[in-house]
């Protein structure tokens, strides 16, 4: 069994919606793992209530958002977006999520996540072990735990890089996030999915703690170009993905859609998993 969640759920966005109906909203939908709804960290009787709604409809909070870039030059921009994840990661442990979850970013001036020479390199490497180790040990969660989204110009872009960045960051809070789409650079990873997917399996399987599901093509126009496009409509070995986590306890969570295609992609899904007999 793996539990399935994703987004296309617009009432877990309001932050005075009764968390019961976000729950039932979720169940309706076909989830049983979500994303954490709008709450703040200060609003403790909230998060008691979507911690025992979400618990009583046996949905998993797999995810707390926190998107910021966490490396930036700037010394201001830099205490900001750390201060910002450091409260995103405690809610994560308040509210009973798996984790919480964002991008290293990028050591650009004035940029959230965008190309740069040193986001690959071994001053990126040391910075983004840094800024890990430090927000983890503000935090001290003892539960949630905290992941880095794969990118494919920034680290980790390998699964190999990710186990180097596991044990030089050396927290055991600090976990591996999946998203197999954002690693694929090539058209010979596009080609050959599958071993993609086993390899980051075989290398980062005892650390992963939640994953994204979405898709990809690779067009014709020059220079190279991939899309993201709806799970289904793509190259990734759904197949492959779903045996490999099937039994793991790990959540699937769908993203980057419109409202509107998330069915779309949740009924692909449930569909590959029966047909491997796998319950989604």
């Amino acid at each position: 069994m793996i539990r399935l969640g994703g987004y296309g759920i617009p009432i877990a966005a309001d932050a005075d919606a009764d968390p019961k109906d976000i729950a039932a909203a979720h169940l309706a939908m076909g989830y049983n793992a979500a994303y954490c709804p709008a709450v703040a960290l200060e609003d403790s009787s909230r998060i008691s209530a979507i911690r025992n709604a979400f618990a009583a409809a046996d949905i998993e909070i797999a995810e707390v958002a926190a998107w910021r870039n966490i490396s930036p030059p700037e010394p201001d921009a830099r205490k900001a977006a750390r201060d910002y994840v450091k409260e995103r990661l405690a809610l994560a442990d308040e509210v009973g999520a798996r984790c919480a979850i964002t991008y290293i970013g990028s050591m650009a001036p004035g940029s959230d996540y965008e190309p740069h020479p040193d986001n690959l390199s071994q001053k990126g490497f040391d910075t983004f072990v840094d800024a890990a180790r430090e927000i983890i040990d503000a935090v001290k969660p003892k539960r949630a735990k905290f992941c880095l989204e794969m990118m494919q110009w920034e680290l980790p872009d390998s699964p190999e890089i990710l186990v180097d960045l596991i044990k030089a960051i050396d927290r055991p809070a600090f976990a591996a996030h999946l998203d197999p789409v954002n690693l694929i650079v090539s058209p010979r990873q596009y080609y050959d999915t599958a071993s993609l997917i086993r390899r980051c399996f075989e290398l980062l399987g005892p650390w992963i703690i939640s994953c994204h599901a979405k898709d990809i093509t690779m067009g014709s126009t020059l220079s190279l170009h991939f899309d993201e496009v709806i799970p289904g409509r793509g190259a990734l070995s759904y197949p492959t993905y779903l045996k490999e986590l099937d039994g793991r306890g790990i959540p699937i969570m769908l993203e980057h859609l419109a409202d509107s295609d998330y069915p779309e992609a949740r009924d692909h899904l449930k569909s590959v998993g029966r047909s491997l007999g796998i319950t989604i």
